[in-house]
Formats: C-alpha cells, structure tokens, sequence
C-alpha cells in the first residue's frame, strides 16, 4: 500500500445548484433585483433574512460562497456566480462568520457571502448576501434576489425587499448606544460601526453653574420631552447646542452624562479628522434616531472663513452647513459642538437658527462649584473645613479637571510620605509641581488660569 498525500477534492460550483435548483429555467434567463444597505445594518439584515426567508418561504438551502482570488476586489454578484470555469468561478463553501462588536456581552455572528435558494409555492428564487466593494474597498452589504421573468417574479422579488426594509427599520442592534465609525484594520478601506463604553455619570456628578444645568435641562431634557407636542404643531424637532467654555470645564464631562441618561438616544461621536465621513454619520443618525451627533472641537473644521487656510478646510465647513441643514425639520436628531474657542467659529455656523440654536457657555468653577467639585474628586479622603476652605482658595481659577488632577496628586504626596490624613503640605506640594515645576505651559495643560493665581503663598 502506498502513502502518499491526496488531491484536494474540487470544491462544487455554484453554477450546479442553480442549474439543479431552477430546472427547466435557463440561468441567464433570470431576474435579479439589487438593493444595498449600509454598513451598520449588518446583523438586521441577517435577522431580518433568517426570519423573512424560513417564515413563509421555507427555505431549502443556505450555503457560504468562496469566489476566486482575482473577484475579491469586486462585488460578488449574481452575475459571477454562472461561471462554468472552476479557475474563475464561485464554489461552494462552508458558511463562513465574523464576529462583530454591537456592545453586548458577547459578539454578534454575521455571515460573509452566502447565498439562499428558495422556493415560494411554485415560483424557485435565490438570494445572495454580501459586501460592496469598490475600487478595492468595501463599502456596505450587496442583496441581490434572483427570479424567473414574468409578473409573478416581479411582485415576489418587490414584496421580499418591503418586508425586509421594514424589519430592518424596526430592528437597530447599535440603537440606543454610543458609537463611532473606525478603520477595519482587518479589510483594506472599510469601515467598521465602534461601540464606545462610556462610564455611567450621574447627576450629581455634574457640578455645574445653576444657569448651565437650566440650560441644559430646558434644551435637551424638557426639548426632548416635549418633541411630541412640538411635531404635532408643524414645529421643528431637530436642534443643535453649543458648549463652549475653557478646558476642561466639563464639556465632554457632560456630553457623557447626555448619553448616560438619553437612554433611548444613539450618540454618534465624530472627531476634526473624520468630518469627512459627515454624510455617513448623518445617514447613520437618521437610520437610529432620535439621535445625537456629537462633533467636538468644533472650531477645527468649522472656523472663520478668512481664518481657514486651504479650499481643503472650506470644502469641510460647507459639508458641515449643507448635513445640518439638509435634515428634515421632523428629525430627531440633536447637534451637540463643542469648542474652547467660540470666537474662532464661522458666523454662518451660528448665526442662522436651525443650525446652533443655543450656546450653552461651559465657565470656570466659583467657589461654590469647586467646593462642590473638590468633595467629589477627594474619594475617601477626609478633608477637615480648614483643609477645604485651602483647597477652594488655591484653586481659584482652576477648572474641574484641574482640581481631579489636583486631588489625585495630593494623595500620591500623601502616599509618599507614609502618612495617614491629608494635609496643607500634601497639597502645596501638588500645587508646586502642577503649577510651577512645570511652568506656564504645564498650568495651562492642566486646565489652569493664571488670573485666579497669583503666588506661591
């Protein structure tokens, strides 16, 4: 007997399923009908597929589809699949699955390429499932329905797409959550939907001036609370804010709290460098509204015209105006910029209600607010009156992150000296490294004025 190491069976064409499941029915004779959806549908349309195809359907086969090297630059289509060539055609394959992030406690498995064949009575029909890829970069999903001519394949082919849009519609795995569209380091060009895990933060988390949080509350909370009533009037539902204010003074603090408690709000996050992708976003934020679209440091891409340095700038800024002001008045979707330099910003940003409706200014802390902001950042340690009324003192023209930063480093100075209370020494020497150590530069970092600081003493 000899020993030795086997041809590899050729995998079975696809061809050879169709031929066997459409009889009599010549192949190039069929219809196809071709819809695309976005990237961020993914496991909707799976679901919806599996439901729509084995409810009434009943489906007879679903198999993974394995194309040729020379097609994974194109979309797999209907078309590809008739092949008669094993060295160009589509084979058979097993179902193939990545796993994909929707922020649950487990991944979600979606299906690549794979393909249906079904039967509705009488009437044999196939459907393929796969990614869009253009000039060697994938783009959303490819769904395309294969049927016989005539009337009745028209009809099964329209009828299939409606229940199908509709579920997907209703569904939404990433509604509700925050999100942001990162590069696949895994797939040349394409782009994948992160879930952001923000920490919860509760209210009494947000230390912030009493006409701030008014603001706040009567243009998000008591806004979206009354989004019915102002529908039902003809009235505009979509609306965009302004947080402005120095570093660290709780502007994305705050955003974060949004998010905490609009439960039922998607949050889509885009940074300068991705304004780019502004169309997807917004087409992203109508899909999951209500919705809100976060852009921070607004100045960077929305700056004053006669400041902007190239064509390149102008072209982002217009990008910008033309999304926020190309949604309907009955979207639910909520702008939310940020910036440290609202002088900066391009007057037809803010200056046309329907784009910013209101600036909400974002000030450093008083007395009250730092007191407020020192015992929420002090965690278990103890601080005695006289050590707090130090601590108010000293940070006088501090922001809240300076002070978080300020407390942590007392603790450390606490820690080295193998002592057991906080003190005014602890303190100073914090103060000494975060202020002057590191010179000017260093306080501004840190969130610090140099107008509420004066000495060392």
């Amino acid at each position: 007997m000899q020993f030795g190491k086997q041809a590899p069976a050729q995998q079975p064409l696809v061809r050879t399923a169709l031929e066997k499941h459409f009889g009599r029915q010549p192949l190039h004779e069929l219809v196809t009908g071709v819809r695309e959806y976005p990237i961020h549908t993914r496991l909707d349309l799976q679901n919806a597929l599996y439901e729509v195809l084995s409810d009434q359907l009943a489906p007879r086969k679903l198999f993974g589809l394995h194309p040729q090297s020379h097609h994974s630059f194109d979309t797999l289509a209907f078309a590809n699949l008739l092949s008669v060539h094993a060295h160009d055609g589509v084979s058979i394959a097993p179902l193939c699955y990545e796993e994909i992030d929707i922020g649950e406690t487990l991944p979600a498995r979606c299906l690549h390429n794979a393909l249906w064949l079904c039967a509705d009575k009488d009437l044999a029909f196939c459907v393929l499932l796969g990614r869009v890829r253009k000039t060697m970069r994938e783009g959303g999903l490819h769904l395309e329905i294969a049927v016989a001519p005539g009337e009745a394949g028209v009809e099964l082919t329209r009828r299939l797409f409606l229940r199908l849009e509709r579920k997907v519609a209703q569904a939404g795995s990433y509604r509700g959550k925050v999100l942001s569209l990162e590069a696949d380091t895994a797939s040349r060009g394409s782009r994948v939907v992160k879930v952001h895990r923000l920490p919860l933060v509760r209210r009494d988390e947000v230390i912030l001036p009493e006409k701030t949080l008014g603001l706040l509350e009567r243009n998000v909370a008591r806004f979206i609370e009354h989004r019915a009533a102002l529908n039902a009037m003809r009235l505009g539902v979509k609306k965009g804010l302004l947080f402005y204010g120095p570093p660290g003074t709780g502007k994305t603090h705050t955003i974060r709290y949004l998010a905490s408690q609009m439960k039922d709000h998607t949050t889509l996050l885009i940074t300068s460098d991705q304004v780019a992708l502004l169309d997807e976003y917004i087409q992203l934020a109508r899909f999951l509204q209500p919705s809100m679209v976060v852009i921070e440091d607004a100045d960077l891409i929305a700056r004053s015209r006669g400041a902007m340095r190239n064509s390149c700038e102008e072209t982002m800024l217009n990008r910008l105006l033309n999304e926020m002001d190309g949604l309907r008045e009955d979207a639910q979707i909520l702008f939310v910029l940020t910036t440290n330099h609202p002088e900066q910003l391009e007057q037809a940003l803010t200056a046309r209600p329907g784009r910013i409706d209101q600036a909400i200014e974002f000030p450093l802390p008083d007395d009250d607010g730092r007191r407020k902001l020192i015992v929420l950042y002090c965690g278990s340690l103890k601080l005695n009156d006289e050590l707090l009324s130090l601590l108010i003192q000293k940070t006088n023209g501090g922001s809240g992150a300076f002070i978080k930063e300020l407390m942590r480093r007392s603790a450390q100075y606490l820690v080295d000296s193998k002592e057991t209370v906080l003190a005014a020494p602890h303190v100073e020497a914090a103060l000494d490294e975060m202020l002057f150590s590191g010179g000017s530069l260093n306080a501004k970092l840190l969130g610090f004025s140099k107008l509420g600081f004066t000495s060392r003493s």
